[in-house]
């Protein structure tokens, strides 16, 4: 039985999360840094166009436990982020409007 849609996105989002990890299962800076301006262009583009630099502060924005390390539910919570955005975007409000919407 082959996994429903919802399954599936979740288990693409654990291999997008391995594919930038350590060998201790968390994500340096730089690894975090590199997968939203791999896979997220346009988000950081409407970021940009708005003044807005997302990257500077979303790694320690995220790094609850200030280890300097991204676990799987800090990464998560950044996804979550802008999962929410988009949403907000589907509604009518501008890309990467944040809280400011």
């Amino acid at each position: 039985m082959s996994p429903k849609k919802a399954e599936q996105c979740v288990m693409d989002l654990i291999d997008l999360f391995h594919k930038y990890t350590n060998p201790d299962d968390t994500i340096d800076k730089k690894g975090l840094l590199e997968m939203l301006k791999e896979y997220f262009p346009h988000f950081l583009k409407a970021c940009d166009t708005l003044g807005k630099d997302y990257l500077s502060g979303v790694f320690e924005d995220n790094d609850k436990n200030k280890d300097k390390k991204i676990e799987f539910s800090e990464f998560l919570s950044v996804l979550g982020s802008i999962a929410t955005d988009y949403h907000n975007h589907s509604h009518g409000a501008k890309l990467c409007g944040g809280d400011d919407e």
